[in-house]
């Protein structure tokens, strides 16, 4: 009866350590998965915003281009 409970007590204390190293494993996986979900998100983020930098950069050109064309055949005329 006591070694029967004994090996009980072992068994249940190396499936708690068990439990308890997947938990961990579990944790350490989920929190890897998040860190690249972030990464790809940042860099989602920065293209999307360089995109939109280098059009306004460009419609800014243009739009100066045809204000300054514009002056200048007013004046020119």
């Amino acid at each position: 009866m006591r070694q029967s409970l004994r090996q009980l007590e072992r068994a249940f204390v190396a499936e708690s350590e068990l439990d308890r190293e997947t938990r961990e494993s579990l944790r350490r996986t989920a929190e890897r998965r998040a860190a690249k979900r972030r990464a790809a998100r940042t860099i989602r983020e920065g293209r999307s915003r360089f995109i939109l930098l280098s059009l306004m950069l460009v419609a800014t050109a243009v739009v100066v281009a045809l204000v300054m064309f514009r002056a200048l055949y007013l004046i020119l005329e």
